[in-house]
């Protein structure tokens, strides 16, 4: 079965984390194959949302993402009350 991921989380520092960003999906798109997307919510743009749908192996996934933003230092982007949010969704 295939998950997609849904990652949401607040920014303070919208330029260095969109740079952060377009480096963690470069090397999504390298190491599995997936185009990730990122979206921000209307009204909130401090409010972004990256998707990353049809992974197969979810632990494989799951780790290589924990290691690209531990080695992003991406928390020092996010808004001080936020975290990165994951949900993981499969088909029924």
């Amino acid at each position: 079965m295939a998950f997609s991921y849904y990652i949401y989380y607040r920014v303070a520092r919208p330029d260095e984390a969109s740079i952060a960003v377009r480096r963690l999906q470069s090397a999504i798109r390298e190491g599995f194959g997936i185009e990730g997307r990122v979206l921000k919510k209307r009204d909130e743009p401090a409010l972004w949302m990256e998707v990353y749908e049809g992974i197969d192996d979810g632990a494989a996934f799951e780790a290589a993402m924990a290691a690209l933003i531990e080695g992003l230092d991406f928390s020092r982007m996010l808004a001080a009350d936020s975290v990165r949010r994951i949900e993981c969704f499969g088909e029924s």
